[in-house]
């Protein structure tokens, strides 16, 4: 199974009336998310599912990649690891699943996968981890196959 995992791209600090869901993209994130679903695009297979966190910028961004998705609440700003490893039934899944979402779960998450010390990744906005799970006769395992930043593309 693969699993991409990819930040939101730069958004306002404030949305309309404070509201954290309602910020929207920069023009630099704007930028930023086009770059990034340029690549991803190019190397995504067309059976991938798509899942997105409900808040603005995270929809903005995963619409650069002009692709069909689905939201789901368990993404959002206070989600867990655990609840988005679930969404995606990770490690049982089968193919690719992308999902759309915000620090700090996805850097949690990432960090969970690899058994790093830290509590936590640091994941640049609009920035991506693309990681497998393996089966092999030494055990399973999860591979980082690339790590993409908007600014490099």
């Amino acid at each position: 199974m693969d699993l991409i995992l990819w930040r939101h791209a730069e958004a306002v600090e404030d949305g309309p009336d404070g509201d954290d869901m309602g910020r929207m993209l920069t023009p630099r994130g704007e930028k930023q998310a086009a770059r990034m679903a340029a690549w991803l695009d190019r190397q995504l297979p067309d059976s991938a599912r798509i899942w997105v966190s409900p808040a603005r910028r995270t929809e903005q961004t995963a619409h650069a990649l002009q692709r069909k998705f689905r939201f789901s609440p368990v993404l959002g700003p206070m989600g867990t690891p655990a609840q988005l490893l679930e969404l995606v039934q990770w490690p049982q899944g089968k193919g690719c699943v992308l999902v759309v979402g915000h620090q700090p779960t996805l850097g949690q998450t990432i960090s969970n996968l690899l058994g790093l010390s830290a509590s936590e990744c640091s994941v640049k906005k609009g920035a991506l981890w693309w990681l497998r799970h393996r089966e092999r006769e030494a055990g399973a395992r999860t591979v980082v196959v690339t790590v993409q930043s908007p600014e490099v593309m």
